[in-house]
């Protein structure tokens, strides 16, 4: 790599996090987290925007949402907080958060990053968002194969996310590359499940999930 390549500004990143409604969240986590279910949504949204405004190439993070518990906990935190004005599913959202982005900060590229992703580590967010800048868009499968964790358009580049279902796929027919880089698990470990939740703890997940899964009894009695 040259000295003019190793000195030129690395593209930033807006990323787009829809955060649901703390009464329909976690709903696979029901009967493991019990009266902690809202609890622990809102704490691995948090840990997941707070790894995320630590991140070199993060420029801002937009968070969607119409919970007034998380809009304000992330706001604290330095995301900008916008209202779900579709209101129509997840990927009008982040159409509706992309659009926020390239509004006021035109320069950047635009990710649509889950919300679930308490063990995200900023170092292994970079190295993906510097992938990423490779591509007109990419995306990050998750750790199943199945879905996708992040995906980026760059500036000028439409911002097209097919989130839900069998994602990956989805993605990959619309044309974005899959990034495939190894030791990313941070990124790609989302959390839906019991088992998800232990594999985000062993990798070493956020502050708060981490305190609100020590008043879990499915995890107290699995140790």
């Amino acid at each position: 790599m040259s000295t003019a390549e190793l000195s030129a500004p690395r593209l930033q990143w807006s990323l787009v996090v829809p955060v649901k409604v703390l009464a329909r969240a976690k709903t696979r986590l029901a009967a493991a987290a019990g009266p902690h279910r809202e609890g622990l949504a809102l704490a691995v949204a948090t840990d997941t925007v707070a790894a995320a405004l630590r991140c070199d190439r993060v420029h801002s993070v937009i968070v969607v949402t119409d919970d007034p518990l998380p809009a304000a906990e992330l706001a604290a935190l330095g995301a900008t907080v916008i209202a779900d004005e579709p209101d129509a599913g997840l990927n009008p959202a982040l159409v509706h958060g992309g659009r926020h982005s390239r509004a006021v900060a035109p320069h950047t590229g635009v990710g649509a990053m889950s919300a679930d992703l308490p063990a995200l580590r900023p170092g292994e967010l970079d190295r993906v968002l510097d992938a990423a800048a490779t591509a007109p868009a990419a995306f990050v499968p998750d750790a199943a194969g199945i879905g996708t964790t992040l995906y980026t358009a760059r500036p000028g580049v439409p911002f097209a996310p097919a989130f839900g279902g069998d994602s990956r796929i989805a993605h990959r027919a619309r044309g974005a590359v899959e990034l495939a880089l190894d030791d990313i698990d941070s990124v790609r470990r989302d959390v839906d499940t019991l088992d998800d939740l232990k594999i985000a703890l062993s990798l070493g997940a956020g502050p708060r999930t981490t305190a609100v899964a020590d008043l879990l009894p499915a995890l107290r009695t699995s140790a």
